[in-house]
């Protein structure tokens, strides 16, 4: 079992920054894969980006690669996710997740927990 609560969220002008940060309990979070989520209001809950248990691999969905960076640092049981160069379109709630099997999803399907989700605004 992993519980996971997200921070960090908040509001933001276009081309600023802001980091979220995931903070997960449970024995199996340095062994397993996390990934970022959106969902903005009236659309589905979108890929944002992955990264493997060691931190050595992720995996972008093309609308933040080279903006957002995910990283994590198992000593602390957190996984962060860097926003630069934000834009209004990125205006969403951001959810954290974990996955319980081997490797590295990139879609909702793929993950087995969740967090409640923090509120980043992008105004233009």
């Amino acid at each position: 079992q992993v519980r996971l609560v997200e921070s960090g969220g908040g509001l933001v002008q276009a081309g600023g920054s802001l980091r979220l940060s995931c903070a997960a309990s449970g024995r199996t979070f340095s062994s397993a894969a996390m990934g970022w989520f959106r969902q903005a209001p009236g659309k589905e809950r979108e890929f944002v980006g992955a990264i493997s248990w060691s931190g050595g691999a992720t995996y972008y969905a093309d609308s933040v690669k080279g903006r957002f960076t995910i990283s994590r640092d198992n000593a602390k049981n957190t996984v962060y996710l860097q926003m630069n160069s934000l834009k209004p379109e990125d205006t969403a709630v951001y959810y954290c997740a974990a996955r319980a099997q081997f490797g590295v999803a990139t879609t909702r399907f793929g993950y087995d927990y969740w967090g409640q989700g923090t509120q980043v605004t992008v105004s233009s």
